[in-house]
């Protein structure tokens, strides 16, 4: 049996964060991966000629990000793009209102400001909530206070409402008062024209990564973990267990003994969304020029309601929407040809005879998915940021969890998953292990 120092389980960027940096350190580390590639949630499909993240897409605020300056290091190309996190005008946007025609700069800068204000109201709202509260109910309190006219309030209401299942895959009353309180990006938003699987692909250089290693278990004790797969057990001093939330909450991956109650607890606050991406492309640009985003209002954009111009990543005119939250769940099962027609439908609500049929399209299917159950976590009525750190808490000075859904302060990122990762190293090693030692020697 191999002599190993850590086991770490699973081959996303907080896995592969934790391998690389205690490898450097000196360990002798393993990295079990279930699926036949690294990346986990970050996976780049290329099998049309295209690149597409079928997984993560943006960094959301480049400003002090650790992703963004291993995305530097590893000499990622980048294109800005700051909508990602649902902003109402941060970049140009066409809106077209519930009677399908384009709002004038006029009337889409006054609902711009009127998105600001409640947000400016709904920060104090917050704050101020009782621990069970939802979204839904703080984002009501905020309309309130405005004494706006219904078809005015019901406009910002719906934004929210969109925005919460564009930002976290569920239904605003399912969601946690604080469950936004992350939904500002420092600085602007970059994608990945190469794709973003190019950032775990140069984490994972020179590690041991054992592809198609399904765990099942996971033993800890004082003396040592023991990691069971489907080739065999693996025994080490300690392990980094960073697989989805879904993972651990289906017993998919046992972990024996039990979670302490602080792990558990933290754990019972979060749940798997439902978030699915959509990417169209097509033979001609039949939509508004110089765009970021295209938006509709109104009954008919409960499920498709935003669409975002990713041409600029290929030269290719290529729209992506979500299918988030209701929509996801009532799509689920839905063959490519019957999403693609649903998207269209609405389209031609607002350019007519102009829309064409794709030329291709990618529907991803998370919810479906063995070993995620789901795109990332949310945090459920009850629950805090602190519940998120509460999972990483070191179990018996031998194991250790991390993953987006174990950050706090930014979860359900790339970057949240790398920190865990970088926090679970540095607990391993007991001190503080720079993270620049992730891409210090890195070179383009």
């Amino acid at each position: 049996m191999d002599q190993i120092d850590t086991i770490v389980v699973g081959a996303g960027v907080a896995g592969l964060t934790a391998a690389r940096l205690l490898a450097d350190a000196g360990r002798r580390v393993v990295v079990l991966e279930a699926r036949d590639r690294v990346g986990g949630r970050v996976w780049t499909d290329r099998s049309d000629g295209h690149t597409t993240d079928l997984g993560a897409s943006w960094i959301h605020g480049i400003e002090g990000s650790p992703t963004a300056a291993a995305a530097d290091a590893f000499g990622m190309r980048q294109v800005e793009f700051t909508v990602g996190a649902y902003q109402a005008g941060s970049r140009p946007i066409a809106y077209y209102g519930p009677d399908g025609k384009r709002l004038s700069d006029e009337a889409a800068s006054r609902f711009i400001a009127d998105v600001a204000k409640v947000d400016a109201a709904l920060q104090r709202v917050v704050a101020a909530s009782e621990p069970s509260a939802s979204y839904r109910e703080v984002t009501n309190e905020a309309l309130a206070m405005q004494g706006w006219d219904p078809e005015r309030t019901r406009r910002v209401q719906e934004y929210l409402e969109h925005r919460t299942e564009e930002q976290y895959g569920v239904w605003i009353e399912s969601l946690a008062a604080h469950g936004l309180d992350d939904d500002v990006p420092d600085g602007d938003e970059v994608v990945f024209p190469d794709g973003y699987d190019r950032l775990p692909t140069r984490l994972a250089e020179g590690l041991d990564v054992r592809l198609e290693h399904v765990v099942s278990r996971v033993e800890w004790a004082p003396e040592g973990v023991s990691v069971t797969t489907d080739h065999g057990s693996f025994v080490a001093d300690t392990a980094v267990v960073t697989v989805p939330v879904g993972a651990l909450q289906s017993g998919d991956v046992r972990i024996e003994p039990p979670l302490p109650p602080v792990n558990a607890n933290g754990l019972s606050h979060l749940a798997m969304n439902a978030f699915e991406k959509v990417v169209l492309r097509f033979a001609t640009r039949f939509w508004d020029e110089d765009v970021y985003a295209i938006r509709q209002q109104g009954p008919e954009a409960v499920w498709w309601h935003s669409w975002y111009d990713m041409t600029a990543l290929d030269g290719t005119p290529t729209l992506l929407t979500f299918a988030a939250g209701p929509a996801a769940i009532a799509t689920r099962g839905w063959a490519p040809e019957q999403v693609v027609d649903s998207v269209l439908t609405q389209l031609r609500r607002l350019y007519g005879d102009r829309v064409e049929l794709p030329t291709s399209v990618h529907v991803t299917g998370w919810q479906d998915d063995p070993f995620t159950h789901g795109s990332y976590a949310y945090m459920r009525l009850g629950a805090t940021a602190a519940h998120h750190d509460d999972i990483a808490t070191p179990i018996g000075g031998v194991l250790h969890l991390a993953g987006e859904a174990t950050w706090g302060e930014d979860p359900a990122t790339v970057n949240a998953a790398l920190l865990s990762g970088h926090r679970a190293a540095s607990n391993v090693q007991g001190r503080e292990i720079p993270i620049e030692r992730l891409w210090g020697s890195a070179t383009t």
